[in-house]
């Protein structure tokens, strides 16, 4: 198990691919690990990726700190861990969560990111109606009383029956979140508003969205598209929100193919 000193905490990461292959990071969702991009390792080392995949603060094996978080910090501590493995810029995937760090190292930390691909995420959710239920929840119920509704959320039905062993992992994930991380991060969402802050963003940028994500719907990637000067957009059909798990032959292809037009971007 890998971990380094970032920002000030312990960070869970792991490597794959070749040593000499293009870096490109993966951030997690919310009440995610670093597993949640199984999908993707083949498609991306096979196309010559050094993946780099972390657990979030507050995630996964990664330490737990007392909240609130914010997106800032979430960034800060990427740009940490890449310090920490060496790398001065990498490519950049993340969904939800993770998009909102990405965005954020967009505009915080533009050197070391050379392209960004954004998935099912929000430049800004809503504070108090949005979150807060969904941490009292957490507080009265511990994170199980939240696993059936994310779930619900996160796939569509169709995909709940067709790959129900890959709908168990992403159960077996939720459950195993601290609650302290869960509400740490929620707390961030609460704080994060970046609709104006992405007119600034140079790096290229690739916004995915499954068709019938009902939390980070294309409505909300539209309005990062709008912003991200030049940003492409790309509707998954049939998908909710873990686009990834969902649909990730049309996933991969669709990220593999942006990155090989801009791969020789900021290299």
């Amino acid at each position: 198990m890998a971990r380094a000193r970032s920002n000030g905490i312990e960070l869970h990461y792991r490597f794959d691919g070749p040593e000499d292959g293009v870096p490109i990071v993966l951030s997690n969702s919310l009440f995610s690990r670093l597993e949640m991009w199984d999908p993707q390792i083949g498609a991306l080392t096979g196309a010559s990726y050094r993946v780099l995949r972390y657990d979030a603060r507050g995630h996964g094996r990664s330490e737990v700190t007392e909240g609130p978080y914010s997106i800032e910090m979430l960034a800060d501590d990427l740009a940490g861990l890449l310090d920490a493995v060496g790398w001065e810029n990498a490519h950049f995937c993340g969904l939800s969560m993770g998009g909102m760090v990405g965005q954020m190292m967009g505009t915080r930390h533009p050197r070391r990111v050379r392209s960004l691909i954004l998935c099912d995420t929000s430049a800004y959710m809503g504070a108090e109606e949005v979150w807060e239920p969904r941490i009292q929840t957490g507080l009265a119920e511990g994170v199980e009383g939240l696993v059936e509704s994310s779930v619900s959320r996160w796939f569509t039905p169709e995909s709940m029956k067709r790959i129900p062993e890959e709908v168990e992992k992403v159960r077996a994930m939720i459950r195993s979140t601290p609650l302290a991380g869960f509400i740490g991060c929620c707390r961030a969402f609460q704080g994060f508003d970046h609709r104006e802050a992405n007119r600034a963003i140079t790096a290229p940028t690739l916004v995915i969205v499954g068709e019938r994500d009902p939390g980070t719907p294309p409505s909300h990637a539209r309005v990062i598209q709008e912003a991200v000067p030049g940003a492409e957009l790309e509707i998954i059909e049939d998908a909710a929100h873990l686009t990834n798990i969902e649909a990730p032959e049309r996933f991969n292809a669709v990220v593999v193919g942006f990155l090989s037009r801009v791969s020789g971007s900021r290299r």
